[in-house]
């Protein structure tokens, strides 16, 4: 509101009004006049980067964002894609004119020097101030020599380009906290890996893919998946090939749907928990190894892409108390900036919880789209789990598809749930371990930072509310990823309701099926 002025001799005019003195926002004074080198701004968390920094950062000089070819698209097709969707409108509407603040390099983490020519590294180098490096291959089935190219060699060539950038304010390098998950406890430091990124690259080159192959399993050792191990080995190459560089190392935990912006609910994939809320919302996830007691560590995604841009203004911070060093080669381990941004320290959610959150709110808001009535449950036990998935994924996959064929339809659900079962495999690997996470530099950051910046780039997991959270979390995941909204509720409810008849029917006359059965082999024996 304007504060009200008497003025002798006239009336008030517009001019003559002022604004009531607020805070400045430090963070949107850092991001002012500056620009920002993005890579993976095709991805979900690049994505809400690029839009959260042109909506709320509009002083910001120009964003690169670097984006590759991909399935027959060329770059200028998929840079434009970039800002379609519901999640980007929010911003169009604030700033009609970001076109004027973005530009394409088009570029490729896949190939040595990111793919960028050398005009472009050229220009990059003399006009970037701020680092934002989101790209990876998140893909955990991934070949170790893709993964490593993606998630590794594109990070010591980034570096080896900052490094060249004479006015680099600030570096964020986007990992995972489950990049160190064969450890137990898990803090802001950085942990040896199993191998060097020069020894892992020097190992690619000597063998061929067949060979690599066969010794992956050997090479990633207690590592699940390629996409961790990789990611452990980038953290190292940001330690040992970043000390003269103010760069952080930024570690989000299971990352979902957004909490408020840029819309509520906000999500575009089906990664992680995210799959497991979808397949049990429709019906076609019933089991999934895991240990209810367990915490499940994730956290919203605008609260991460929050964080990680005030990381970047808190390294850049830091790293100007730092200039009267009279050696910059002696920053120690302790002294590279690390954020885990986890959520167990301050709003902790078991796997019991979030089930029994997703059943609750699933279920209010069924869609037309289901298979199935809600029938999922977390199974400790890998036998009982697996007994499950034979009697309630495999048995009904091949009895649909035998009826496909029957009706001259082309059978799908057996190859469908060989998926679901894969992507259920690896979820289980998070759901029946836990991990004790510390998280003080995020607590720390949070303190530092101002009541206007705590409006605009609200990241506290203090308090956060969970059921509230599920609210919209369901029905952003029933509308985004779906692509069905609340206008067909009564649609699915019918659906719903006529599934769960048909569920309890079908229980009832199986267990009646199997009273039968035994009764007969009681009398056959007795």
């Amino acid at each position: 509101m304007y504060e009200s002025v008497e003025r002798e001799g006239g009336d008030i005019t517009a001019a003559d009004m002022v604004l009531p003195d607020s805070e400045p926002s430090e963070i949107v004074n850092f991001y002012s006049g500056s620009t920002v080198f993005l890579t993976g701004a095709t991805g979900y968390l690049g994505k809400m980067c690029l839009e959260k920094l042109l909506r709320e950062c509009f002083d910001i000089k120009k964003i690169y964002v670097m984006v590759r070819p991909k399935k027959g698209k060329n770059v200028q097709t998929r840079f434009e894609e970039i800002f379609d969707g519901p999640s980007m409108e929010p911003m169009k509407r604030k700033r009609p004119n970001f076109a004027a603040k973005v530009a394409l390099v088009s570029g490729d983490c896949a190939l040595p020097n990111l793919g960028l020519s050398p005009e472009d590294q050229q220009r990059l180098s003399a006009e970037v101030n701020c680092i934002l490096h989101c790209a990876a291959t998140v893909r955990f089935d991934e070949k170790l020599r893709e993964a490593t190219h993606i998630n590794v060699r594109a990070v010591m060539d980034l570096l080896r380009m900052a490094k060249q950038m004479k006015n680099l304010k600030a570096m964020v390098y986007v990992s995972t906290a489950f990049s160190n998950c064969p450890r137990t406890q898990i803090d802001e430091i950085i942990y040896d890996p199993p191998i060097t990124g020069a020894k892992l690259m020097s190992l690619l080159e000597a063998l061929d893919d067949e060979k690599l192959d066969k010794v992956t399993p050997i090479i990633i050792g207690e590592y699940p998946n390629t996409y961790v191990f990789t990611k452990a080995v980038a953290e190292n190459v940001i330690q040992t090939e970043g000390k003269r560089l103010p760069v952080a190392v930024f570690r989000p935990s299971i990352v979902i749907a957004s909490l408020k912006e840029p819309v509520a609910g906000w999500i575009d994939n089906m990664y992680g928990a995210t799959g497991v809320l979808l397949g049990a919302a429709i019906g076609v996830l019933r089991s999934v190894q895991g240990r209810k007691e367990n915490v499940a560590e994730m956290v919203p995604a605008d609260f991460v892409v929050n964080c990680c841009l005030a990381s970047a203004w808190d390294v850049a911070s830091m790293s100007n108390k730092e200039e009267d060093r009279a050696d910059p080669e002696t920053k120690t381990e302790d002294e590279l900036a690390v954020y885990n941004f986890v959520s167990r320290p301050e709003a902790k959610i078991t796997w019991d919880m979030y089930a029994k959150l997703a059943e609750k709110h699933a279920t209010q808001v069924p869609s037309p789209h289901l298979v199935w009535a809600y029938f999922f449950a977390l199974r400790p036990s890998r036998v009982h789990h697996l007994i499950a998935v034979f009697f309630l994924h495999t048995v009904p996959a091949y009895i649909v598809d035998f009826v496909a064929i029957c009706l001259g339809k082309k059978p799908m659900l057996v190859k469908g749930y060989q998926k679901i079962n894969k992507f259920a495999d690896v979820i289980g690997y998070f759901s029946c371990r836990e991990w004790v996470f510390t998280n003080k530099h995020v607590q720390e950051l949070w303190q530092k930072l101002n009541k206007k910046d705590r409006e605009l780039f609200e990241f506290s997991m203090q308090n956060f509310n969970w059921d509230s959270y599920f609210y919209t979390y369901v029905r952003g995941a029933r509308a985004y990823i779906l692509k069905d909204p609340l206008s067909t509720l009564p649609e699915g409810r019918v659906k719903y309701y006529k599934l769960k008849v048909a569920h309890y029917t079908l229980i009832t006359v199986l267990m009646l099926l199997l009273y039968k059965i035994l009764t007969m082999l009681f009398g056959f024996l007795f």
